[in-house]
C-alpha cells in the first residue's frame, strides 16, 4: 500500500517509512515479509518504537485477519465472533492494550489485502491483460457481498484464493501487481468501498501536519 497511503499522507504532512517484521532468521540473514508470528512482529515493533521517542511519530500495522497467527492477542477468544467487523475490532483491541504505546493505531486488514483489489475488479487489466472473462467473474464475486471486507477467509475463498483461481499469474505476482491494481483503483474508491480499511485511513489522516507514521 506504499504507493498509495504514502503520497495521500503527504499531502497532508505525514511522512510514511513502511518496514516489514521479522518472518525468520539464519545464521547470515534476517528474512521480513508476512506475519508468521506474533511475537516475532511485537518484538520488532517494540524495538522501532523505544527508537523513536519523540511524541509526533507515530506506529501502524496492516496485517491480515486472513492467515493471522495462533499467538496474537485473544486470537481464540475472537474465532468465536461470527461479525468480521467484530472480531477485527476485538483482535485491534487487545494489540493495543498489549502495545500499551499512546502512539500505537493498530490496523487489521478485513479479511487480506486483496479484498482491496475487490473495490474495482475491471482495473485487473492494467496487469493481466486478455482476461477479460476472468475479470468478470470476478466482479461477479464481488456481486455477492455488500462490501469487498466480507469476502471471507476461507481456504478456497480467500481474497486472493479467488483472485488465483482465475488469474493463476497473479500468485507469483502479487507483490508486485497486487500494489499496482490498488494504485489504479484510487485512495477514494478504496476508501468508500471498505469501511474497515477507509476508518484506518481517517484515523492517519487525523495526524495532522509534520507527524509520522511507521507502518509495518
Amino acid at each position: 500500500m506504499r504507493s498509495v497511503l504514502s503520497p495521500f499522507l503527504a499531502q497532508r504532512g505525514i511522512f510514511v517509512s513502511v518496514r516489514s517484521v521479522e518472518t525468520s532468521r539464519s545464521a547470515r540473514k534476517i528474512h521480513r515479509g508476512g506475519l508468521v508470528s506474533y511475537i516475532k512482529a511485537r518484538n520488532d515493533l517494540m524495538r522501532w518504537m523505544k527508537e523513536a521517542k519523540d511524541w509526533d511519530v507515530y506506529f501502524t500495522t496492516m496485517f491480515d485477519l486472513y492467515g493471522l497467527p495462533t499467538d496474537f492477542p485473544r486470537f481464540d477468544q475472537a474465532k468465536s465472533q461470527n461479525d468480521p467487523y467484530a472480531k477485527v475490532a476485538d483482535l485491534e483491541r487487545a494489540f493495543g492494550r498489549d502495545v500499551a504505546d499512546q502512539r500505537f493505531i493498530p490496523y487489521i486488514q478485513l479479511h487480506e489485502f486483496e479484498a482491496l483489489l475487490f473495490a474495482d475488479v475491471s482495473k485487473f487489466d492494467w496487469e493481466f491483460l486478455e482476461h477479460e472473462r476472468q475479470i468478470r467473474r470476478l466482479q461477479s464475486v464481488a456481486e455477492q457481498f455488500d462490501n469487498p471486507e466480507l469476502i471471507d477467509q476461507g481456504r478456497e475463498t480467500a481474497p486472493s484464493k479467488r483472485i488465483i483461481s482465475e488469474i493463476p499469474e497473479y500468485e507469483n505476482r502479487k507483490t508486485s501487481a497486487g500494489p499496482i491494481i490498488a494504485e489504479k483503483i484510487g485512495i477514494d474508491t478504496l476508501r468508500k468501498s471498505c469501511p474497515h480499511f477507509g476508518e484506518w485511513v481517517t484515523s492517519l489522516e487525523g495526524l495532522g501536519t509534520g507527524g509520522g507514521v511507521i507502518s509495518e
